[in-house]
């Protein structure tokens, strides 16, 4: 089959290429000569290719394709992200590390980390338990809904959302349709370990049965959980692992 493209088509398509072979090398954190080690094909070509400028043959194609790893369509198809999609929602419990692992992958895929809580917190003045203590958990919803919506209207960003964002139907079904979900899945006691780790004493304050209530959460909330996209499982795993895990799905699971 032969398909005839006009020349705005041709320039689209090598633009497209570009950028999904730099988005690529980026959430693998390749400099541009590691490309090169790795394909055989010179800098000065490789950085023609991201610029759209460059046309390679079929052959130079699959040779980047089998370097990412990707199918040799990964590199054509899609809106130009190359793997890296327009939001990545994180999703846990507190503890399950989103804030420490949302920069250090953000900054791998070279678009933003957004915390929604913060953004919560901005547009209502208040603190998030200041928001539930004087409005209750309905206005903290709507609250968090509207910031949600808001954010996915932007620009692409790695997002952490509060853990019980799955129990909102709304918010959680514009995360299944607009992100791509990332489930960074914890055993209990290390979401308990880590948050007091952080010196967050709340969790124990009054409650003697507050791990076992963290547990029954957790249960409740596993089979939303797992209905993302992408779990990776965060316990007995340090932190570059976890990052190279969730960039390695993003790369597979198109």
């Amino acid at each position: 089959m032969v398909l005839l493209l006009s020349a705005e088509s041709n320039e689209q398509l090598l633009l497209r290429l570009g950028a999904n072979v730099r988005a690529l090398r980026k959430a693998r954190d390749w400099s541009r000569r590691d490309l090169a080690e790795h394909t055989g094909i010179s800098e000065r070509f490789l950085a023609d290719v991201e610029t759209g400028v460059g046309n390679p043959s079929v052959l130079r194609l699959h040779t980047l394709a089998t370097a990412f790893g990707v199918p040799l369509t990964a590199l054509l198809e899609g809106d130009g992200r190359g793997g890296a999609p327009r939001h990545i929602a994180l999703l846990g419990l507190r503890g399950a590390g989103k804030s420490t692992i949302g920069p250090l992958l953000a900054q791998r895929l070279g678009i933003p980390f957004v915390e929604l809580d913060t953004c919560i917190e901005r547009a209502s003045g208040l603190r998030i338990g200041e928001i539930f203590q004087l409005h209750g958990e309905a206005y903290y919803r709507a609250t968090e809904r509207a910031e949600l919506l808001r954010l996915l209207a932007g620009e692409p960003c790695v997002l952490a959302v509060g853990g019980g964002v799955v129990a909102d139907p709304q918010s959680f079904q514009a995360l299944r349709t607009r992100t791509r979900t990332v489930w960074l899945r914890a055993d209990p006691e290390d979401h308990w370990q880590r948050v007091i780790a952080q010196g967050d004493m709340r969790p124990m304050a009054d409650n003697e049965q507050a791990f076992a209530d963290l547990r029954s959460i957790l249960s409740t909330r596993e089979p939303m959980y797992r209905q993302a996209e992408i779990v990776v499982d965060t316990s007995n795993q340090d932190v570059a692992h976890v990052v190279d895990a969730i960039t390695g799905e993003l790369a597979v699971k198109r």
